[in-house]
């Protein structure tokens, strides 16, 4: 890929051939990046995205001329789809299962730019993980978003519980607690994902909100708890954005959720330095899951 300047030509990628089109398509006009710039982030960052997708019914929002043009969310695998694409058939629906480079590829050449997967994997019904979306009205609010994180925080470290923070790749902030696979069921992670939201509300209210309604949360933060539910799904880690500046929902270390972090600080570029630089914070997501202590912890809430 790299360097060629044709429109057209196949990439071969463990022994699938894949014909990529019309390289030379301009995806995000402000920042001058086109259909060959994202599939070689795509490439680049795969390893880093594919744990993300492995085995979780995928929805893409697509967009056929660009940011700039008309969009739409696909969940079902399309006919004209080659053979090697895996699906899954899920209540009625036959989604694409992306657990190689091979299909994220080809997914970037249908220009899909928006990956979002459920919280819980194909087969179970209970979520992986534990998410937070704290959504300001805007980007000029985005530090109240810093806020929440950072509150939020403080109350994990209270109860032994281990989270990781990235990016919404828009206005937002997002937190993952891995938790135990099957072990769980959703009317239980509501109770935390309640408690937190409340407590946060209370503590602070004139900063955040649990008002659904977006006209009447006027200036503050919201704190989707309820987001966090079967059937929902979220933004994946490193899945880029349809926004101008082309930002990519990206994990952050802690040390870096401060005042002076912004959005727009994480884009294709930004992120291809920050993987060959720093690593991926959510590396040890897996590697602590088993050891979260959300058992006692809802016992405790539910013994109120």
């Amino acid at each position: 890929m790299g360097s060629t300047s044709n429109a057209n030509g196949q990439l071969n990628i463990n022994g699938h051939t894949i014909q990529v089109t019309s390289l030379d398509k301009l995806l995000y006009p402000e920042k001058d990046i086109n259909k060959q710039a994202y599939l070689h982030y795509l490439i680049e960052v795969h390893k880093r995205m594919l744990p993300f997708l492995n085995n979780r019914y995928l929805t893409v929002k697509r967009y056929p001329h660009g940011m700039y043009d008309d969009y739409f969310y696909q969940k079902n695998c399309p006919d004209y789809a080659p053979d090697f694409i895996q699906t899954k058939v899920h209540e009625k629906i036959n989604y694409i299962v992306c657990n190689d480079l091979e299909t994220l590829i080809w997914l970037g050449n249908q220009l899909s730019l928006e990956f979002h997967i459920p919280f819980n994997k194909m087969g179970s019904s209970s979520p992986s993980e534990i998410v937070f979306d704290l959504d300001p009205p805007s980007r000029d609010h985005f530090a109240l978003a810093v806020q929440a994180g950072l509150e939020i925080k403080k109350i994990l470290d209270r109860f032994d519980l281990t989270g990781f923070i990235k990016t919404s790749g828009n206005k937002g902030l997002q937190i993952y607690i891995p938790i135990p696979e099957d072990q769980f069921v959703y009317e239980e992670t509501r109770v935390f994902t309640k408690f937190i939201a409340d407590y946060l509300v209370t503590q602070f209210p004139d900063n955040f909100t649990i008002e659904r309604l977006k006209e009447n949360r006027g200036s503050k933060c919201y704190i989707d708890f309820l987001q966090h539910a079967e059937g929902k799904t979220i933004i994946a880690p490193y899945s880029l954005r349809g926004n101008d500046d082309a930002l990519v929902a990206t994990p952050l270390y802690w040390d870096e959720v401060d005042e002076r972090l912004k959005p727009e600080m994480f884009s294709i570029s930004d992120v291809l330095k920050r993987i060959k630089t720093k690593g991926c914070p959510f590396s040890e997501m897996d590697s602590i899951r088993s050891t979260q202590p959300l058992r006692r912890i809802l016992d405790g809430l539910l013994n109120q």
